[in-house]
């Protein structure tokens, strides 16, 4: 069975950092790529940065120059490092991932994770 688990929200005042992390774990062959998206209240799920195994990244315009996005393949883990936050950033983010199993002729499909809040405040 795969899980993506995810850490690291929380309350920020306007301004601040906080640092996401996803771990994937299970029988995995392979994740690629990996990413993170969000939702706020009332709005749809949206895209925020992907990563792939070979480094190249994706990020939404709102995001582009304050956030980065990082894996470590060897620990199928996507990190997400969010500087200069904003009380529009305030939403669930969800760990996302295109995972290839072990064991199995089955194709590879997305899976995510429970989700993490982040406020900021003003």
């Amino acid at each position: 069975q795969v899980r993506l688990v995810e850490s690291g929200g929380g309350l920020v005042q306007a301004g601040g950092s906080l640092r996401l992390s996803c771990a994937a774990s299970g029988s995995i062959r392979s994740t690629d790529p990996m990413g993170w998206y969000r939702q706020a209240p009332g709005k749809q799920r949206e895209l925020v940065a992907t990563v792939h195994s070979g480094g190249i990244t994706n990020y939404a315009d709102s995001v582009k120059g304050r956030f980065t996005i990082s894996r470590d393949n060897a620990k199928n883990t996507v990190y997400l490092q969010m500087n200069s936050l904003k009380p529009e950033d305030t939403a669930v983010y969800y760990c996302n991932a295109n995972i290839s199993r072990l064991w199995t002729d089955s194709p590879a499909r997305e899976y995510w994770g429970q989700g993490t809040q982040v406020t900021v405040s003003s």
